[in-house]
């Protein structure tokens, strides 16, 4: 794991690294100091693993579709991230955080949310851990993922709102980093996502490499190899997709399929395809590809998912993208709700609209007879049923 690993500054190439404010300093600083002492401890590994075995629900399964597999012509596998406690990847990232904040001493938990099942995961492992739980949501995604939202209330968090921008994910960071430095010394900031300040990007990625890792064990028994010729996933933010790519970066035969949200349309003005559209620039800490106006100006990212409509992008993702190691393909609303329809009606599984775009993607490509492809299921459709009737109504 060399060659596309952070630097010690926080670099993939030229995105990454930590521009903050200088109140946060001493929070980054520690943490950057102490994250990867206390992930290769053995004890905060057996309580980890412990916890993702006998709570989350892991080994989650690897799952060789019938349906799908006949229709595109090779062996499709879906990692099944959907039924880990609470919908979704997102746990295994919080559950991780969580024991860090904890033996860093940190008594009150703050978190940014869109669709919500990172908002969920952070609320279900501070009523673990019984401690204070702040989430900051969107009020555009309050309304739309209403579900999630009583989901936090019930297990003790305190939603609160955001009305600035257009009341999604970017706001809702926002207002977490607002919080944080107004709170310095006792508040951990668990981020969602490979995006943030370094270490973020890169302790989230290694938080839920914990999927690709039991993609090669599973492969392995299933088809007696580890490595598949393809790796899938949707990408936001990045946290599915780093988990899911993570152990297969250095395995030049494993091609890295990712898919971002277009909205209506790349060039439609409402899109959420930062690859395709972004410039170099900083948001929330980081330097990478941002959606942006000629000066500069955040432009408003748009996806019927509420967990992609980010500006930006992990800086982990923008490299591989840059270097060629990944193609990340522009999936639509309506391919994204045509392939979620399909795995339903094929498999008898409702994807999260996310994931629904990591399956849009399985139309644009070619693939052999032979072709082992694995596509990360990152959560259920749950929490979507009101879009999906909506959307279905309106056809």
């Amino acid at each position: 794991m060399e060659k596309f690993t952070v630097d010690s500054n926080g670099f993939y190439g030229e995105f990454g690294g930590a521009y903050i404010p200088e109140i946060l300093y001493d929070n980054v600083d520690t943490l950057k100091n102490t994250y990867l002492k206390v992930i290769n401890d053995p004890s905060f590994q057996k309580e980890y693993n412990d916890l993702l075995r006998d709570y989350v629900g892991r080994p989650s399964p690897l799952y060789l579709t019938k349906g799908l597999s006949d229709k595109y012509g090779c062996k499709i596998y879906l990692k099944r991230e959907d039924l880990n406690h609470t919908g979704s990847h997102k746990i295994n990232n919080t559950i991780g955080q969580i024991l860090i904040a904890r033996r860093m001493g940190k008594t009150r938990i703050i978190a940014e949310t869109g669709a919500g099942q990172h908002g969920v995961a952070t609320a279900t492992v501070c009523a673990l851990m019984n401690m204070e739980c702040i989430v900051y949501m969107g009020a555009t995604d309050v309304e739309r993922q209403k579900l999630n939202v009583q989901k936090m209330e019930m297990l003790g968090a305190k939603v609160v709102p955001v009305t600035s921008g257009n009341m999604t994910l970017k706001d809702a960071t926002n207002e977490a980093i607002r919080d944080w430095c107004s709170n310095p010394s006792d508040t951990y900031y668990i981020i969602g996502s490979t995006v943030g300040p370094h270490p973020y990007p890169d302790m989230v990625a290694r938080l839920q490499s914990v999927i690709s890792k039991e993609i090669r064990k599973q492969l392995l028994e299933k088809e007696g190899r580890e490595t598949p010729d393809y790796v899938m996933a949707c990408v936001g933010g990045g946290s599915n997709a780093a988990g899911t790519i993570y152990h297969f970066i250095d395995e030049p035969n494993v091609k890295i399929v990712l898919a971002e949200a277009a909205g209506k349309g790349i060039d439609s003005g409402e899109s959420a395809a930062t690859i395709h559209l972004g410039k170099l620039g900083i948001i929330h800490g980081s330097k990478t590809l941002i959606m942006q106006s000629e000066d500069g100006q955040i432009e408003e990212p748009y996806s019927i998912s509420a967990g992609l409509d980010y500006p930006g992008i992990g800086p982990m993702h923008a490299y591989l993208a840059s270097i060629k190691r990944s193609e990340v393909l522009a999936v639509t609303d309506d391919e994204a709700m045509k392939a979620a329809f399909e795995l339903t009606e094929l498999e008898g599984i409702i994807p999260a609209i996310e994931s629904a775009h990591a399956l849009g993607a399985l139309e644009k490509m070619n693939f052999k007879t032979d072709d082992v492809v694995v596509l990360c299921l990152s959560g259920r459709g749950d929490k979507d049923m009101e879009t999906y009737i909506e959307y279905y109504n309106k056809k």
